[in-house]
């Protein structure tokens, strides 16, 4: 089989397309011969600084495929099955950037009739934004069409992968979102995701767009840079909401007004995705698939996801775009499915 490995750390050019055997499930393990593979800041990243696991890593955490053989103690019914995978190179060699992967059972969500590029787009920003949709006083444990009627919900960086998915999950729980941009064109990606109202922040002045719509505040607010944005998010959050903080862009350190938020209960809720409580992961699992069985998550241009391909050929150029931080998602056709 084809996989695309690196043996150190370093830029894109570590990577190099190889031939490797195709590899057999171990117990609690099924063998995906893959479709497409999604690719996350968290690759290039590990790719540049975290440790190899086994000498070398087959690098994407998502992807979707079929299942093609099961190990023992898994259910043979599952052969032919059509899957998304979420986390498969977390702590493991073997990642999603190849023709073939094994990973364990529990890591594979079937997919049914939905598309391979809607499947490996699945794990690590809709499972992030499910994290932060749901870790607030206000907020459910569970996401379902209707669990966050009447709460509003404000999505800092609203074109981004991660606000992509927060957008989409928020509405199809029937929030009221609020979403901040940079630019006409971002205005238009989050307002395909099903953005309710849209601000340019470069143009608009947030707080007081924000309390025009929700003048008691908002419940939760998703949030990409909070370096940049604390003292607006101060501003705007309502008694006991609460701040999801899930990426560090702009400032690796935040400044706090103590009191400002001690006395509306105020939360600060730091989320990394892999290290997510087993039972909200779980949780998180179950609802992106029912919500993606639900039509209420799309991809592509028109659902404010713009979609950039690349053959596994070409998985350094796929890594260099994320890393210039190109706005959409950027998917590997590892085969011809």
């Amino acid at each position: 089989m084809k996989a695309i490995v690196y043996e150190r750390n370093g830029d894109p050019s570590v990577l190099q397309l190889v031939d490797r055997p195709v590899p057999e499930p171990g117990p609690g393990e099924v063998l995906v011969r893959m479709a497409v593979s999604g690719v996350n800041p968290t690759d290039w990243k590990g790719r540049q600084q975290s440790p190899l696991p086994a000498g070398w890593q087959i690098p994407g955490q998502d992807g979707a495929g079929v299942i093609e053989a099961v190990g023992e103690g898994v259910e043979q019914e599952l052969t032919g099955e059509r899957v998304w995978l979420w986390e498969a190179a977390w702590q493991r060699p073997w990642g999603t950037t190849a023709e073939y992967t094994v990973v364990p059972v529990r890591h594979t969500v079937r997919l049914g009739d939905a598309s391979f590029d809607l499947g490996a787009c699945l794990g690590i920003p809709f499972l992030t934004a499910h994290r932060c949709l749901t870790a607030g006083e206000y907020m459910p444990d569970a996401l379902r069409a209707g669990a966050l009627t009447d709460h509003t919900v404000l999505v800092q960086g609203g074109a981004g992968a991660v606000g992509n998915a927060a957008i989409q999950l928020a509405r199809w729980a029937d929030a009221t979102v609020i979403a901040t941009v940079s630019s006409a064109e971002k205005a238009q990606l989050a307002a395909a995701a099903g953005a309710s109202f849209v601000i340019n922040y470069r143009e608009q002045d947030v707080v007081e767009e924000v309390r025009k719509i929700s003048p008691d505040g908002v419940h939760t607010i998703v949030e990409v840079a909070p370096a940049k944005n604390a003292t607006t998010d101060v501003q705007v959050l309502r008694h006991g909401g609460a701040v999801c903080v899930y990426a560090n862009e702009g400032g690796t350190e935040v400044t706090l007004p103590v009191r400002d938020l001690m006395r509306p209960n105020a939360r600060w809720q730091f989320v990394m995705v892999y290290t997510v409580p087993k039972a909200a992961k779980a949780q998180a699992v179950v609802d992106v698939a029912a919500a993606a069985a639900q039509a209420g998550i799309r991809v592509g241009e028109d659902a404010g996801l713009p979609l950039h391909h690349h053959p596994l050929s070409a998985a350094a150029a796929a890594h260099q775009a994320v890393e210039n931080a190109v706005v959409g998602k950027v998917l590997i056709s590892t085969s011809d499915q």
